[in-house]
């Protein structure tokens, strides 16, 4: 099937696949036609170009002939010590020109001026005098140019959006809600079947389709007002007719026209996006905060207050209470928060850049596409709960050093900020949020005096490089942390040394890599991972070594921050996901409804054709066994063994054209003849016990499809599934259609005539019938009948692994085609190769703005970690969708506490540390003298060691044995020797012989000291 070419065809789709997912192709090609001007290239200037030339606008201009000074080295990434004296935006642009090839740089010559601001379609501005920005503002509101500003000063930070009379195409993002219709009233109100949630909102528009005796189908959108979960009202249908069965409502986006106001206007009248519903009073007090600023700065020719001194800061007061003035609403100036402003005017933080840089390109995305919602229209956000308060910040200690570091020092004092340089940290995960994350621990100067350790067992694909931005088109095929690291070391110097690669997975495979001492060793975990078992195993070991975790992710421009703190929060596995969407197995082989039935079928036959089968016959040629054990298991043998005989006797290809031959009968079987035995076993008019007609409500009644050489989709399927089915052989493939045309032309297909005796299940709740009696003389006449092994010496097929980012394996060629075929089967809206790719690659949408503000998010919590000591409240877990625009923030949840004998220990955290080794019985001994506990169970890992119930002649063998060797016996495997400890799951009795809820054993091997008590 033809797909729309998404992007100019010069360039390479598969650099944006990921973002794809996330914008379409519509705001894509809008954003290829857009002229951005970036006006400062300190660190959140260089924040927001580099997200931008991910992305792919058009064309990115820098602004800033300022000389390059140490201190911008806080947070400028691309800037170097050599640099200095340099104009920044000269010394930038190579570096970031280096990130996309497709968007061309260039400098705007000095000096600025609203002249020269015509070509662009958004102006980003970014440290620069209030009463230019308003200048600079009025002509772009005037000449329809969208126009962004943003600024931070330690750890707080603001951004303002005017996109003028801006229209939103899609406000959130998210796939149109669709349903099946039960009932339409005379009143118009709208029934979903079977009482399934709409999913709709008040003042959403649907359209309607397959809607049988009303006049609905593919006419204007109507408006609609929700009356509950399940029913809506869509207004009036006098005249329409009667409702009779059938139809399906699907959700329109209608286009929104927002007018934004201009910088002097809403700077007097200021509309707020709140960043933390904590702090609702914020927004205003930040508002006239950074206005002092501004002012101040004016009056002491452009320079900010000084860190930590307090007359500079009385006068940022005095300022503010003058500005306040202005407000009425204003009833009490928050001093100390304005005071905190003015200490930490001169900071310069990687994280916080993070923040606002990604926020600031994600609004420079929407205002150019007009994809999602626009602030509207100031955006402050604070992370003063990151101030260290472990010891006094002072103005001594918080002067600047001359370092590339004095950015954080502003903020942290030079104490702090050599505990950050001492940390040993282990990043797991070196892919976009692990690049990020790499990015500012550099800037932030982390483990420059400790470690770093970096593992991550991928390499580097050309669809990497739109959002893990430290790797450029060289590095394709190296290393993921290799190249990682060594971009930081160039990055920071500083770090040379103190970054250790690995290229192992985490798991229980590696744990000799990854020992206790290596854990032990850490001061922290930050997650960086894309699936859920890594990340729940490293929860594990952290918890298991009581070390704090930083876990995040992203899916689009969605985004999360937890908190892991020993004995204070809960685990990450405390807590987990919604199992993954699932589609009942008979909708996917009978009656599916939607496009994603028939992908998910496509993606199952696709391993029924091309990976299953080879297995299975690569086990027959090369296990003994392999017969005799197929033979004994219950369910699909008779259909193993015929796929065996098949694919050697009946149907091995001994040319490409019976490969060619092979596919077209598929084509034949799948959407003609199991349609035809489908319809003959469920006719069109058929209805149920109910008297209802079999073909309502989610059924749909199929339709065979005649294969047609013409025809584009059902060509494109015998050509997919030729070429694999060759591969399956090692036989070479074939591109030209001419030559399956001409195979084509010359076959006769066998007419098929529906069986009466195959029996279909009809409903998920039915239990499914066999398809035919298979009794045992039939199934050992058919392993008979294979081939022996012995006579196929050496001979092997090739299975088929699905890779869905390679675009020339004809894997999603042949998803999408069969997806598509069947999908016309049923009447369904087929997908394009993009769409297919994202739902049966599983393809997480990312998108480089949300893992640059995340990223920011999970270092603004590490800065917690580093000081130490933290209650509870300080922390925050983060939820961000910048589509809405939402922030989300709440205090991470704390663990559990239990008691057992009127002892409360965490049911998390806490442990029983043995710290010797020690028999059978002085363990049950100690635990009943020193805690008043029966042991009545005892495992490790499988092997059950002890139970109150074993016979007597078992326990007395047990007793006196030495828990190592108990293990050893039980388990009937040594002890590796990297396993220093063992964890043992203990089962026992309070002293009211009730069961207790205990912690488990930690058992310390080879160790000679005291047994310790518990550790609570």
């Amino acid at each position: 099937m033809a797909t729309e070419m998404l992007l100019d065809p010069q360039i390479d789709e598969s650099l944006y696949s990921r973002q794809l997912y996330v914008l379409g192709h519509d705001a894509m090609k809008k954003m290829g036609t857009s002229n951005v001007l970036i006006v400062g290239m300190r660190g959140l200037g260089v924040e927001i170009a580099k997200n931008l030339c991910l992305a792919g606008v058009k064309s990115v201009t820098l602004y800033d002939p300022t000389p390059v000074a140490i201190a911008d080295l806080s947070s400028q990434f691309f800037l170097k010590e050599s640099d200095i004296g340099q104009p920044r935006d000269a010394t930038t642009l190579p570096r970031l020109a280096e990130l996309n090839n497709y968007v061309p740089l260039s400098i705007l010559p000095h000096p600025l001026s609203v002249d020269k601001l015509l070509p662009y379609q958004v102006v980003v501005v970014t440290e620069m005098p209030l009463q230019t920005q308003i200048t600079i503002n009025q002509f772009c509101h005037g000449n329809s140019i969208s126009y962004i500003s943003t600024s931070t000063h330690g750890l707080l930070g603001s951004l303002f959006c005017d996109l003028g009379f801006h229209t939103i195409v899609d406000e959130t993002g998210e796939n149109p809600v669709s349903g099946i219709i039960a009932d339409i009233a005379a009143d118009g109100v709208v029934a979903a079947l079977d009482e399934t949630r709409h999913g709709l909102v008040d003042g959403d528009y649907v359209i309607f389709e397959e809607v049988k005796g009303m006049d609905l189908n593919r006419k204007e959108p109507r408006k609609i007002e929700v009356n509950g979960p399940y029913t809506f009202s869509i207004g009036s249908v006098e005249g329409l007719g009667t409702f009779e069965s059938g139809g399906i409502f699907t959700q329109v986006k209608m286009p929104t026209a927002v007018q934004f106001k201009s910088l002097s206007e809403s700077l007097a009248n200021p509309e707020f996006l709140v960043s933390d519903f904590a702090k609702l009073d914020r927004p205003m007090q930040l508002h006239i905060g950074f206005q002092a600023l501004h002012k101040y700065s004016a009056t002491h020719g452009n320079t900010l207050p000084r860190p930590r001194n307090d007359a500079d800061a009385e006068e940022i007061l005095k300022i503010s209470q003058e500005i306040a003035q202005s407000y009425p609403d204003i009833e009490k100036l928050d001093k100390s928060l304005l005071l905190e402003l003015s200490y930490q005017a001169q900071g310069d933080l990687p994280p916080m850049n993070a923040v606002f840089g990604g926020m600031a390109a994600q609004e420079v995305l929407k205002a150019v596409s007009g994809k999602f919602t626009p602030v509207k229209q100031w955006f402050y956000f604070d992370s003063l709960e990151s101030l260290p308060q472990s010891f006094p910040l002072t103005e001594e200690d918080c002067q600047p050093t001359g370092s590339r570091y004095d950015g954080q020092i502003a903020v942290f004092g030079k104490k702090f900020q050599h505990r950050i340089a001492s940390m040993k940290q282990f990043l797991v995960g070196a892919g976009a949020i692990g690049c990020e994350m790499l990015k500012n621990w550099a800037l932030m100067g982390l483990g420059s005096q400790g470690q770093i350790f970096v593992t991550d067992m991928d390499s580097i694909e050309k669809s990497n490089l739109n959002r893990q931005f430290l790797f450029r088109s060289s590095d394709v095929g190296k290393l993921k942390s290799e190249c990682a690291s060594t971009a930081v070391m160039t990055m920071n110097p500083d770090l040379a040394g103190h970054i250790t690669t690995f290229r192992e997975r985490v798991g229980p495979e590696t744990e000799k890599e990854f020992d206790n001492t290596f854990f032990e060793n850490l001061d922290g975990i930050t997650n960086a991972l894309d699936n859920i078992e890594a990340r729940a195993y490293m929860d594990r070991r952290c918890v298991f070594f009581r070390k704090p975790l930083l876990e995040s992710g992203t899916l689009g421009t969605k985004g999360n921050v937890q908190v892991v703190i020993p004995r204070l929060t809960e685990s990450y596995s405390s807590s987990s996901d919604p199992p993954e969407k699932t589609f009942p197995m008979c909708t996917l082989k009978n009656f599916p409804n939607i496009i994603e039935h028939t992908i998910a079928w496509a993606r199952d036959i696709f391993e029924g054709y091309f990976r299953q089968p080879a297995e299975s016959i690569n086990s027959y040629l090369s296990q003994q066994n392999f017969l005799e054990t197929t033979l004994k298991t219950s369910g699909n043998q008779f259909d193993i063994l015929s796929t065996i005989k098949e694919y050697l006797v009946t149907s091995k290809p001994l040319s490409f054209e019976e490969c060619i031959i092979w596919a077209r009968l598929e084509f034949e079987k799948r959407f003609n003849n199991d349609i035809h035995q489908l319809l003959y076993n469920f006719p069109k008019d058929s209805t149920t016990s109910g008297g209802t007609p079999f073909w309502s409500g989610p059924k749909r009644a199929p339709t065979p499809l005649t294969f047609d050489t013409h025809n584009e989709t059902h060509l494109a399927f015998i050509m997919a599934a030729a070429n694999l089915h060759a591969f399956n052989f090692g036989m070479k493939g074939e591109s030209d259609p001419s030559v399956y045309k001409k195979v084509l032309s010359n076959l006769i297909v066998p007419e098929f005539s529906p069986k009466s005796n195959i029996k279909i299940q009809a409903d998920e709740k039915d239990v499914p019938e066999p398809s035919g009696d298979v009794d045992a003389n039939e199934m050992n006449e058919l392993a008979k009948s294979l081939p022996p092994p012995s006579s196929l010496a050496g001979y092997r097929l090739v299975p088929v692994e699905f890779e869905k980012d390679d675009d020339s394996n004809h894997h999603i060629d042949f998803i999408t085609a069969a997806s598509n075929l069947r999908a016309l089967n049923y009447s369904i809206n087929p997908a394009d190769r993009h769409k297919t790719k994202l739902i049966a690659g599983k393809i997480i949408p990312a998108i480089a703005t949300t893992t640059s503000l995340v990223t920011g998010l999970v270092c603004l919590e590490m800065y917690k970690i580093i000081d130490g000591n933290r209650k509870l409240e300080d922390f925050k877990n983060g939820f961000i969708n910048l589509a809405l625009p939402f922030f989300g923030f709440s205090e991470p949840i704390a663990s559990s506490r239990q008691k057992y004998n009127d002892k409360e220990f965490d049911f998390i955290w806490d442990r029983f540390d043995i710290e010797r080794d020690m028999t059978l019985r002085e363990l049950i001994d100690w635990f009943d003298d020193e805690h008043g506990l029966k042991i009545t169970m005892l495992s490790c890992d499988a092997s059950l060691l002890f139970a109150s119930f074993f016979p007597q002649k078992k326990l007395q063998e047990r007793m006196e044995l030495h828990m190592s060797k108990l293990v050893e016996t039980v388990s009937r495997k040594p002890i590796a020797s990297h396993v220093k400890h063992l964890i043992l799951e203990v089962c026992a009795d309070g002293r009211d012989d009730e069961e207790a809820e205990v912690p488990y054993i930690y058992f310390l091997r080879y160790q000679t000291s005291l047994v310790a008590s518990p550790k609570y």
